[in-house]
């Protein structure tokens, strides 16, 4: 490529803003590295064609851009993914259209791990009963100065299971140590002879929480399913912070419903957002806890996402991308 053509870089659009800033961010160095931005706080998706349409370079977070849409703008110098997960673009046509793909990486290394204890704490401390117990009156009409009702569980010498070692999986095994906690690490495929792997069938019946960290690919869909919920102990906890289709939801509620597992603290849905008659979100189960797909946004990491987007995109104007997938 010649200096002319990184030269021409000019315009740019952000398709869904909104979905990375709640008005507390900084986005003068995103702002500087182009002179001409487009910033769209969400984009529908019979709106992507026409916002792309003259844009050298396209930061979209989880707006699609598939395979009909990257057909029609070959003009598009580099899109960016304003998230590590790749799955709202179409890898296989950009490739075909010669346009490059780069990711944000590092970023939530502390916020999504402290989200996952949050949730493991919550469910091991029982706090949702004990909050309930406290807010009905159980603890006001106790002859005790305590109520044991729900007694919390400690994780010292708890066994987590991790599916996905990366950054991510890695940050949650560090803190698991600190709890004195045992870690196990899933083979990443029946391929995968890394020592100290483990495949699902060996794992699963070990742990007593399983956290998920992979992304999301054709391979795994519903990885966790009827036959993993089976494997897992009674007493088990399920976490995913990673893609909600990583789990099997209808499966999930019957295994809650019928104690299959003890259970299970989820950031992601399958659908997202998800509808307002969503099974999981009207079960009324005290054992299941649901955010909504927060782990990865403390306004640090979002700040830390931004600034790598301005860093991903100077450092491809100058010819040296960066992050490319």
């Amino acid at each position: 490529m010649t200096h002319d053509y990184f030269h021409d870089i000019k315009k740019g659009v952000v398709l869904d803003l909104d979905s990375l800033n709640n008005n507390d961010l900084n986005l003068d160095k995103l702002e500087q590295c182009l002179p001409n931005w487009t910033f769209y706080g969400n984009t529908k998706p019979e709106e992507v064609d026409s916002r792309i349409a003259n844009a050298d370079i396209v930061v979209s977070n989880k707006v699609v851009l598939g395979k009909d849409t990257l057909s029609h703008a070959k003009q598009i110098k580099l899109i960016c993914i304003a998230a590590t997960g790749t799955n709202n673009v179409d890898l296989n046509a950009a490739k075909k259209y010669q346009i490059p793909v780069c990711n944000i990486t590092h970023y939530a290394t502390h916020s999504v791990p402290e989200h996952v204890f949050r949730l493991i704490l919550s469910l091991n401390g029982r706090l949702i009963e004990n909050n309930a117990a406290c807010v009905q009156g159980m603890w006001s009409q106790s002859p005790y100065f305590c109520l044991l009702n729900y007694p919390p569980q400690d994780l010292n010498g708890k066994t987590i299971g991790i599916i996905g070692y990366g950054d991510l999986g890695q940050a949650v095994a560090k803190i698991a140590k600190t709890f004195d906690m045992k870690v196990l690490i899933a083979k990443r495929d029946n391929n995968d002879r890394r020592e100290g792997r483990l495949s699902l069938n060996d794992l699963l019946p070990q742990v007593d929480i399983l956290s998920l960290h992979c992304p999301l690919t054709e391979d795994n869909f519903q990885l966790i399913s009827s036959y993993e919920f089976s494997l897992l102990p009674e007493h088990a906890l399920l976490i995913n912070t990673a893609r909600g289709p990583l789990v099997d939801e209808e499966a999930l509620l019957t295994a809650l419903q019928k104690k299959q597992i003890a259970g299970a603290g989820l950031d992601v849905l399958a659908e997202e957002p998800p509808a307002v008659d969503h099974p999981l979100l009207n079960c009324g189960l005290n054992n299941l806890i649901i955010t909504p797909h927060i782990a990865w946004a403390s306004q640090q990491s979002r700040q830390r996402l931004v600034d790598q987007l301005a860093d991903n995109i100077l450092a491809f104007k100058e010819g040296k991308p960066r992050n490319l997938v």
